[in-house]
């Protein structure tokens, strides 16, 4: 007997994948030996191998219907301090994201991913659908995708909130108001060049019906590439990474719904404990005119666990106030529109088990024309599930390390 009424739509999650794993579970009878192996593994080592194994509900490679099922989730909750030379501070802690969900892999092409999301401090717990949609692998160069999906334009936006590493993206990334809506997609790896580009809605669709239906709000086209040089620069790893956007700004949209077009370049390079992300993006068109920035993000590993970060960004807007600050922290202590946007990150992460489970910590100064403003952070992040899989390099993922 459950003691508490579930909502409308986790019931519907939870049935879903109830369903899926009884299907699994009556192939699994006629094949004993074959789940048996399935889930046989050897004990974990430490606390990062057992968490890698954290919501694998099934795997199984030989089965010809079910091949993997997943339950996944992220929590983040993150305190703050902010002091604006206005006379302004803030200081509050939030729940900043969390999310809950499912994905599973079936007929060895189809993928299947359900991920429900809470509001602003988990008001309301149930927000709808950050993602929801279904995707088939007709081979490693061409995967076509359907259903709510995330922008992934600039490099800084396309990695997970799971594996970046500071508390919030840069403003220029933010600016664009990019987030999850209904779009068709298409991505692949050939050799070292991966790609990924497809039709959005600018517009989210936070019912599950609305995740692959609502598109009109206006709609926008991504497009992205991406050059992994491996070790041929002489480094541990390195890429090249190329984005534009384009879109139609339509009154109704909620999303990318700031520029006209955007164009992003970064180049991506670790080497022993060493990692640096440049990126350079522009913002062209739309009401706020033309904007252009730099986002410099260098890290190192001072032992296995623990990494010290640091952040430049720089912006310049064409016309007068076509900048906004950051909605997070600098708005509420007086930064609010202008034209030359700098700051300056400092921070410690502490990597109990990798990203599954971290401490964060930093310091920011930001300074918008004449305002500005100093804040300070700690977080704590955890998530279980599946790893991101797709066409963009991750110089945060810490491969070796837990």
């Amino acid at each position: 007997m459950i003691p508490f009424a579930l909502p409308r739509h986790f019931r519907r999650l939870a049935l879903t994948a109830t369903c899926l794993l009884s299907f699994v579970g009556a192939e699994s009878q006629a094949k004993p030996p074959e789940l048996s192996a399935a889930i046989a593994a050897p004990a974990p080592q430490n606390l990062g191998e057992m968490l890698e194994n954290l919501g694998r509900i099934y795997s199984n490679k030989s089965n010809p219907i079910m091949q993997e099922f997943w339950l996944l989730g992220r929590y983040h909750g993150q305190q703050h301090w902010s002091d604006g030379n206005t006379g302004q501070y803030e200081e509050s802690f939030e729940n900043r994201r969390l999310r809950m969900g499912f994905q599973g892999k079936f007929f060895n092409k189809l993928t299947l991913h359900a991920q429900m999301v809470s509001g602003t401090d988990l008001d309301p717990f149930y927000n709808g659908f950050t993602e929801l949609w279904a995707q088939w692998s007709f081979s490693d160069a061409l995967n076509f995708t359907v259903g709510q999906q995330k922008h992934r334009f600039t490099h800084d936006r396309n990695i997970s909130s799971r594996y970046i590493n500071y508390l919030e993206r840069s403003m220029l990334t933010n600016m664009f108001a990019l987030d999850y809506t209904p779009a068709v997609t298409i991505s692949g790896k050939i050799g070292s060049f991966n790609y990924y580009t497809g039709v959005f809605s600018n517009a989210t669709g936070p019912s599950m019906g609305n995740s692959f239906t609502k598109f009109n709000s206006g709609w926008s086209y991504i497009a992205s590439a991406t050059w992994d040089f491996g070790k041929k620069l002489g480094t541990d790893s390195s890429a090249l990474n190329l984005c534009y956007l384009y879109s139609d700004l339509d009154p109704q949209a909620t999303n990318m719904n700031r520029f006209v077009n955007g164009i992003s370049a970064a180049f991506i390079v670790t080497d022993g404990p060493l990692s640096l992300v440049t990126e350079a993006t522009s913002g062209l068109g739309g009401a706020r005119g033309n904007v252009h920035g730099i986002n410099i993000q260098p890290g190192v590993f001072l032992t296995d666990k623990l990494q010290l970060v640091g952040r430049y960004q720089y912006a310049l807007a064409e016309d007068t106030g076509g900048i906004r600050a950051q909605r997070r922290y600098e708005r509420n202590v007086g930064l609010n529109n202008g034209s030359t946007y700098q700051a300056g990150y400092m921070g410690l992460n502490y990597y109990i088990a990798k990203h599954r489970i971290k401490l964060m910590s930093g310091v920011e100064y930001s300074r918008l024309d004449n305002r500005d403003c100093w804040t300070g952070s700690v977080a704590f992040r955890f998530f279980f599930g599946p790893h991101s899989k797709g066409p963009f390099p991750m110089a945060q993922t810490l491969e070796g390390v837990w």
